[in-house]
């Protein structure tokens, strides 16, 4: 379940964090008005949700559902994998051993296994692009940074 904090800071409305376990989700931060927090609150306060992050994970499903089209044609033109996807050593291995390198398009969580050397991954992967987040090695994310957009 995530937690929501509210930080006040003078030079900014609200700061809302949405995290969870580590590795289950991303944390972020969203800056709402006093307003709008008002009306979160009243949600939370009628029952509607449970809490605000329960309010905001289901804003967020509901705009990523009403735009669902795009991401379709998105997909259609550029494919892309959606969800979880690991690359471990032997999958780079195999594919350095037969002279090609990767093209990694990710929607939602990469990983790159942390028994992969940067200089395998380096040799390994043409370009990567994560819609999402990279969990890697610091030492894998160096060597890949220059192919990231």
């Amino acid at each position: 379940m995530m937690d929501v904090v509210q930080e006040r800071r003078p030079d900014a409305p609200i700061a809302v964090r949405l995290g969870a376990k580590p590795g289950d989700h991303e944390k972020i931060t969203v800056n709402l008005g006093f307003v709008d927090l008002g009306h979160v609150d009243l949600l939370v306060s009628e029952g509607v949700y449970a809490n605000r992050s329960d309010l905001i994970r289901t804003a967020v499903r509901n705009q990523i559902e009403r735009h669902a089209d795009i991401t379709r044609q998105s997909v259609a033109r550029k494919p892309i994998e959606v969800g979880l996807r690991r690359y471990g050593r032997a999958e780079l291995e195999a594919a350095q051993a037969a002279g090609t390198r990767l093209d990694i398009r990710v929607l939602g969580l990469a990983v790159i296994a942390d028994d992969v050397p940067a200089d395998l991954a380096s040799a390994a992967i043409a370009s990567i692009e994560v819609l999402g987040s990279l969990q890697a090695s610091p030492a894998v994310k160096r060597v890949l940074a220059d192919r990231l957009p």
